[in-house]
């Protein structure tokens, strides 16, 4: 299934629509693209059905489980990992792949870490596979044990996935499970259908079919939905209200579980997302927060814990947990706010006119009286532009209008026409 979209021209308030690829935003990575009022000619679909059917990968799931079950069964110096094709390889399939570069001898330990050599697919647009270093994943699954919950449905957290299955298969009192959703179709190969379901989180959709949604109802209904949590983690560069979309649809499906005295309860949920997101985020799920813990990743050159100022993690988590019950590590800066009633970085200072620790990125933010809020340190009241700003910004007001609608006082994300269409 695709997406649908919108073009719109200057000054123009009806834009003409059409669908594209959900999860490819940049059209050399999946060129699909029709207008929704289009007839598509029977050449065309057919020659559409025929490109799909040549991009399926090698093998499906079922075969992919067989497959690790013999190469677990192999002696070391027989296990390999072809890194051209991302295909762990049997020693019948050795001559095929006999120019490509090889990982040989892969022991056990590393069967149960994929995300260590499986290259991460780093387009910003579509999987945007930044992982979560150690000392982020650690934190989170120390996190969800402290606070009760025996089952994550980790929706694009392979490493916190496998760090979950990795130590129930290592310690007996360990009783934590992991249900993987994912759209790189690779971790096919080292988990079974039980653990991992191809899908993509910009519009629901899981590629195994109904069966694969099954599996994943199955999950969330185990202890009539009790102890259960989805743990997220998009590209950055994904539509917010797409993902929002989607999640929302996974919480109606574990509210199926037919609990009584569910009412307007939600699924626990941590959605990992830059903080600058927090307003968008906010829009469709009112009763999310955002908390203080600076999320780290092992492949990013900048969101790196205890860098400063604007080196350091922009990455947050918001949840719809009670901010109290997110208790954040001491020894890494972190304290309790009493007004607050939340841990908070200990640069965020609580400002009384506010009456908000009012920090978004672990710097002190200064109070300014014209804009009646608090704002980043570096910026300064700008008379031209009535608000807050870095000293050397251009005053730009939004004089030329709206992209859309051509009324000034607007941007076209805030325009009141897309917002009724």
């Amino acid at each position: 299934p695709a997406l649908l979209f919108v073009k719109t021209s200057r000054g123009k308030e009806e834009g003409r629509r059409f669908y594209a690829c959900s999860a490819c935003r940049d059209r050399k990575d999946c060129n699909f693209f029709q207008w929704e009022d289009e007839k598509v000619s029977e050449a065309r679909l057919a020659a559409r059905e025929e490109y799909n059917r040549n991009h399926q990968p090698t093998f499906t799931h079922k075969q992919n489980v067989e497959r690790y079950k013999k190469f677990v069964l192999l002696p070391l110096s027989k296990r390999r990992f072809c890194h051209e094709c991302q295909q762990l390889l049997l020693p019948s399939e050795w001559e095929k792949h006999s120019n490509h570069q090889f990982l040989c001898d892969i022991s056990t330990a590393q069967l149960k870490s994929p995300s260590q050599f499986l290259y991460p697919l780093e387009n910003k647009k579509t999987n945007a596979q930044y992982l979560f270093a150690d000392r982020s994943c650690q934190f989170l699954l120390n996190l969800l044990i402290d606070l009760g919950f025996r089952r994550v449905l980790s929706v694009g957290t392979p490493r916190l996935h496998e760090m979950i299955q990795s130590k129930s298969s290592q310690e007996e009192d360990f009783r934590v499970r992991s249900l993987l959703l994912d759209i790189d179709f690779r971790y096919s190969q080292f988990y079974t259908e039980d653990e991992f379901c191809h899908y993509n989180m910009f519009n629901h959709h899981f590629f195994g079919g109904e069966a694969a949604r099954e599996t994943c109802r199955k999950f969330l209904y185990e202890d009539n939905g009790e102890r259960v949590i989805m743990v997220t983690d998009p590209p950055f560069g994904g539509l917010v209200e797409a993902l929002a979309s989607s999640f929302k649809k996974l919480m109606a499906m574990w509210k199926e579980t037919g609990k009584e005295g569910q009412g307007n309860k939600e699924m626990p949920m941590f959605w990992i997302f830059p903080y600058f997101f927090e307003s968008r985020i906010l829009d469709f799920f009112p009763s999310f927060s955002m908390m203080d813990y600076q999320v780290d990743y092992d492949n990013h050159a900048l969101y790196k814990h205890g860098k400063t100022g604007r080196r350091q993690s922009p990455v947050r988590i918001f949840t719809n947990l009670t901010p109290s019950m997110i208790v954040l590590p001491v020894e890494e800066g972190y304290r309790f706010c009493t007004i607050c009633e939340r841990y908070v970085s200990s640069g965020n200072q609580h400002c009384e006119i506010c009456n908000s620790c009012t920090s978004k990125d672990g710097r002190r933010w200064k109070h300014c009286v014209l804009c009646k809020k608090c704002v980043k340190p570096s910026w300064c009241h700008c008379n031209n532009c009535n608000c807050c700003a870095l000293p050397n910004h251009s005053c730009e007001k939004t004089d030329s209008g709206c992209f859309v609608c051509g009324k000034a006082g607007h941007k076209r994300s805030a325009c009141p026409t897309l917002s009724r269409t």
